[in-house]
């Protein structure tokens, strides 16, 4: 079944309001539960390097997560937005580590302060912890359709390396299906609160 980019516009839409409406405690037992559940991933237990994202506004929660693999000795790879959407990268060393950067057009993000890595930091990644607004049966990711982590995946493929590649959810943003296009990649896993389900 080939669903149109208005599909994909409009399921994008319903999730973002369904999100919006989440209470903050909510948001925050649910951040708990995903880093819980993350932690035990074999996938992450032996990573030493784990590219992620610091989550904002609703997306399911990111910073336990981060301090715990920070303190486990994990070198922890998080993104900065450049203007054309790509992501160069830089280290996590904690939470005074990152700054806020208001970019144009588009929410704040909390990104690392120090010496950026440059675009290819991210193909030394044993895992690849990727945003995403739902997961289908295929492990197939919809994203915010801004394509900054098309592009990590098609740099990552070109390396031929082979992270782990792992969404983070709420339980309810796991679906039937998702929309998809030629240049998509199914992930390996999704983590939720509840649990965690494997495509590969």
């Amino acid at each position: 079944m080939r669903l149109s980019k208005a599909d994909k516009n409009a399921l994008r839409a319903a999730l973002l309001q369904v999100r919006s409406g989440l209470p903050a405690d909510d948001v925050e037992t649910a951040a708990g539960a995903l880093a819980r559940r993350a932690l035990g991933l074999p996938e992450l237990a032996g990573a030493r390097t784990v590219a992620a994202y610091v989550s904002v506004g609703r997306e399911p929660g990111t910073r336990a997560l981060l301090d715990a693999l920070h303190a486990r000795g994990v070198r922890v790879l998080l993104p900065v937005l450049l203007d054309d959407n790509d992501l160069d990268w830089g280290a996590y060393d904690g939470p005074g580590s990152l700054t806020r950067v208001q970019h144009a057009g588009k929410m704040a993000l909390l990104e690392p302060s120090g010496e950026p890595l440059g675009t290819e930091a991210v193909v030394e990644a044993d895992a690849v912890l990727l945003p995403g607004l739902a997961v289908d049966g295929r492990g197939m990711r919809l994203g915010r359709g801004g394509g900054s982590y098309d592009r990590v995946l098609a740099r990552l493929e070109h390396a031929d390396a082979d992270p782990a590649l792992v969404v983070l959810l709420y339980d309810g943003e796991v679906v039937e299906r998702v929309p998809e296009e030629p240049h998509d990649r199914p992930v390996h896993a999704v983590v939720t609160p509840s649990g965690v389900r494997r495509f590969r």
